[in-house]
Formats: structure tokens, sequence, C-alpha cells
């Protein structure tokens, strides 16, 4: 049986067979959206590892790990593990600590899911893929965009026939970056580094690989709007202001094919604008359209005491670790949160750090067709 099964979910206590897993890091982010998601996966939590002693003992016990460490690489050494999960965050030059961290577990031949950002350059993520590939060992980052049910839903749609290709689209998520001459220092671009997995990872997902881009920027919040090429052809607009209202959605998606659109408002609402036609200019008395091709929305409720209404699963964090698990246990490669989705994504903040506003540049070369 699968792990994961469309829009059933299975408790940890009712899986055959679990992962022998060890946790390094034991911060408030692990604590409310990753160790929750234990209770609905595979995992047998063995060891949990933090430099500060109390939080590994204190996480060990709330979530039932039988040892706690402060050296990951005595725990590595100590324990039998299948898998590791990391999630910690930078060192003092602003460079993430999970990526070396990643690197000991595959070393110790352990399968690696780790928080974002994987690394703070394509050769970092590079080095990782070379070791992944080596050893035989997975590592998924938790890519969450990619597998909220909104985004999965878009995926779907802008895939189906009748959509049409995907021809353009825009994203908006908000992050501002320092002047140019201050991106070269990790720890000015640490929130870039941080925040642009989330927009980068569903222009992936969706749109496929980025070709080449511009952007325009602005000092007065350090807001900035880019201009993406896709390699399929396909073009987009990433929107990120710098200082929107702390009590706006933080992000819009829209992607138009040859025939409809679809868009996912503030991470849940999402609305199918299905192949139409508009009613007739100067002539329509109605805006209603027939059933058959009138607009599809989904919104969640919130009044029930469902799976569905808690964050840990619209904001996709189940879902990213039951695809860890799946991916481990059937020896399969990760099709979401893959090292190659994060190489595409380091490259956009690359060129971010490293280009003139207003200059276009290359993220991937043209394929030249004989």
């Amino acid at each position: 049986m699968e792990i994961s099964e469309p829009n059933h979910v299975r408790y940890n206590f009712e899986y055959d067979r679990r992962l022998r897993a060890g946790f390094i890091g034991a911060g408030g982010h692990s604590f409310r959206n990753v160790y929750p998601t234990f209770q609905y996966a595979p995992i047998d939590l063995v060891a949990v590892c933090d430099r500060h002693e109390d939080r590994a003992s204190a996480f060990a016990r709330q979530f039932g790990a039988t040892r706690s460490y402060t050296d990951h690489t005595e725990m590595l050494a100590q324990e039998s593990l299948d898998a590791v999960f990391i999630v910690t965050t930078y060192d003092e030059d602003g460079r993430p600590q999970a990526t070396q961290l990643a690197l000991d577990a595959l070393e110790a031949g352990c399968h690696v899911w780790m928080e974002k950002p994987t690394a703070a350059s394509v050769a970092e993520v590079q080095h990782l893929i070379d070791t992944s590939s080596r050893v035989g060992r997975y590592v998924l980052t938790g890519l969450k965009k990619t597998f909220f049910p909104s985004i999965v839903k878009a995926k779907t749609i802008i895939s189906s026939e009748e959509f049409g290709r995907p021809a353009s689209m825009y994203i908006r998520y908000p992050q501002q970056m320092p002047p140019l001459g201050e991106r070269g220092d990790l720890r000015n671009v640490n929130g870039l580094l941080d925040h642009i997995y989330h927009p980068g990872s569903i222009i992936n997902e969706l749109m496929g690989p980025v070709e080449r881009f511009s952007y325009q920027w602005e000092p007065i919040t350090g807001g900035s709007v880019t201009n993406l090429t896709f390699t399929s052809g396909a073009v987009g607009t990433l929107h990120m202001p710098g200082d929107p209202s702390g009590t706006s959605p933080l992000e819009r998606l829209e992607v138009v094919g040859e025939h409809a659109n679809v868009v996912v408002d503030n991470g849940v609402r999402v609305t199918y604008y299905r192949p139409a036609t508009r009613p007739a200019y100067g002539r329509s008395s109605s805006y209603l359209v027939e059933n058959e091709v009138a607009p599809l929305s989904w919104e969640p409720e919130f009044s029930l005491g469902q799976l569905y209404n808690k964050n840990i699963f619209y904001l996709g964090y189940v879902q990213e670790v039951l695809h860890f698990c799946e991916c481990v246990m059937t020896n399969t490669s990760p099709s979401k949160g893959t090292l190659g989705q994060s190489l595409e994504i380091a490259k956009m903040f690359e060129a971010y750090c490293t280009t003139e506003a207003g200059t276009e540049v290359y993220i991937n070369q043209p394929v030249t067709v004989a």
C-alpha cells in the first residue's frame, strides 16, 4: 500500500514499518511545523540533536525519542539511522548550517530531509548532488509550497489539455533586497536566501526552468519586479514588494494558458477560469455564463476539526515528509523538493546578488536545435 493515499491520511501508529530517524535541530520552527508531522508519517524518532543539551532532551521527551545528543557526529556514529531530518539556522558568516550537516549525514549512510535553504551557492548545491549520487542516498529539501494542496491543484489544472500550454504567469511574494553593493555579504541577504525558495519553488514546479531574467529594484523599500523567460518559451513576472502591510495576504499566483487561467490567492483559495467566450460586448444583459464554462473555485472551511484545517496540512509540511518517507521506503527518487529544483533556485539567488538592475542575465543557456 502506498504511504500517501489521495485525500486519506494514516496515523503514525497505523504503519507496519517505520523509518528510524534522527533529528538535528530543536528550534521554534521545527517544534511548530516539522516534528508534529511525524504523527502522520512512518517515522520512528530515535534521537534528537541540538547544541543546547536542555533543548535536545526536552524535544526528545516531547516527541518520543529515547536519546538526545549535543554533537551530530556522535549521533550519526552511535545510532543506526535510516534518515536524518535537519532544521537549523545560519552560521556567523550567514551560511546555512544545514548544508554541511546534510553532507555529514549522507556520508554516514543516511537519507536526508532538510529545511530550506539547501545551500548558499550553486557550487554547494552541486556538491550535494554529487555526494548524494555517490553514496546512493536521497536528499529532499522542504520546498513546502510545491506541496500546498492549492499549488498541487494548480499544477493539475495547467497540465490538462483543456488549459492549453502555460504561456505566462505572475507571482507575488514580499521580500526586500539591499543595494547591489551590499549583497556580496551573505549576512545582508539572509532574508532573500531564506525566502527566494518559496516563490522560486512554485515558479520551477509550474513553469519549469528559467532561461533568463532581468529585474528592476527600488530603493524606497528594497522591492523589485523581475521579468522571467522560461526555457519553454513562456514568460512571467515575480513581484517582490519590499514593505507591504503586515495584515495583507503574502502571496498571489496566476498562470495563463492558451484558453484559460488559474489563480491562487493567499495560498489556499483556488479559482479556475475555464475556457469560455466572453459575453457579447454591448449586447449581453447578464454576466452569468452557463454552468458548463463558469469559473470553479475552492477554499477551505475552518469550522470542523479536520486535518486539512491544520496548518501542517494546508502548508504542505505533512505532504513533503510523506513524500520523503515514500521515496526512501520504495527506493524512488523524489519528484518534488529535489536538489535539481534547489539548483535552479540557487541560480536565481546568485544572479540577484551579482547582477545590476535592468541587466538581462541567462540562468540557463538556450538549447540550440540542430
